[in-house]
């Protein structure tokens, strides 16, 4: 008799190759990527009880009622999360749906996160619809500044005005080029593949909805509405794409 572990492998990689399968008769494959990915380079998961997020209120210090009211409290938090993606680099994931993309397998890359390792893992033309931790401006004039200026508690050398990190905080629209870019993308695609996140977040939870074609879900737990998805794999994102990666890559060679 199959073991519970032996199983749940088993199972896995029978939706490994029918994820594959999808891939390759895909025509136009989109992913939304979350928290997932990140945490499994070493970043802090903020939504955690363990994380970051739990010695601070998330709805508040990364609000524009933080930036303008406790701007000493939302600096000290965002000089903390500019350390942990200068420190920390993309794992093998990455780079992998960066061989993916490069090969014609993924259409677009979209992404909730803000620590930019989809570029720099090589990944071309991601909408971050969160922004990125990558670039810091004035949140006055908008003229761009240094990570530099930002933890040295620096203003603004235009007009003196408060320097933030170009992510979307509570309080703010997305960025309405690249969601719109997200939306048509998806609307046009055959495939829709979710990995490492919950779907928590409004309105970009909204995004795996919208497509025509087949949805899959990649995460270490179920998210809100999982049972909408076409197919789920439960497991970490870097683990599940080297798997898929290796499926992929040596069928193409054969």
């Amino acid at each position: 008799m199959m073991k519970k572990k032996e199983q749940g492998v088993w199972e896995m990689e029978e939706k490994i190759l029918e994820l594959a399968s999808w891939i390759r008769n895909s025509k136009r494959t989109v992913l939304l990527t979350g928290a997932g990915m990140s945490t499994e380079s070493g970043i802090p998961d903020f939504r955690s009880q363990t994380g970051l997020w739990a010695k601070y209120d998330p709805a508040y210090v990364s609000s524009t009622d933080a930036l303008r009211d406790h701007y000493d409290l939302f600096r000290d938090f965002y000089t903390l999360r500019i350390d942990d993606v200068t420190n920390f680099i993309p794992h093998e994931g990455y780079h992998i749906l960066t061989k993916m993309q490069s090969a014609g397998m993924i259409t677009s890359i979209a992404t909730q996160n803000v620590d930019g390792f989809h570029a720099l893992s090589g990944s071309q033309d991601v909408l971050e619809l969160h922004g990125s931790l990558r670039t810091v401006s004035c949140h006055d004039c908008g003229n761009n500044a240094t990570h530099q200026d930002f933890t040295d508690k620096k203003t603004c050398q235009h007009c003196s005005g408060k320097l933030r990190p170009d992510i979307v905080l509570f309080g703010e629209m997305l960025p309405q080029d690249v969601w719109q870019k997200a939306m048509s993308h998806i609307e046009k695609s055959d495939l829709v593949i979710v990995i490492g996140t919950s779907l928590q977040v409004y309105p970009v939870n909204q995004l795996p909805s919208l497509t025509r074609g087949k949805t899959v879900l990649i995460n270490r737990e179920d998210a809100n509405h999982t049972h909408l998805f076409d197919l789920t794999i439960h497991g970490s994102a870097r683990e599940v794409l080297l798997k898929l990666s290796s499926v992929l890559f040596e069928e193409s060679k054969a």
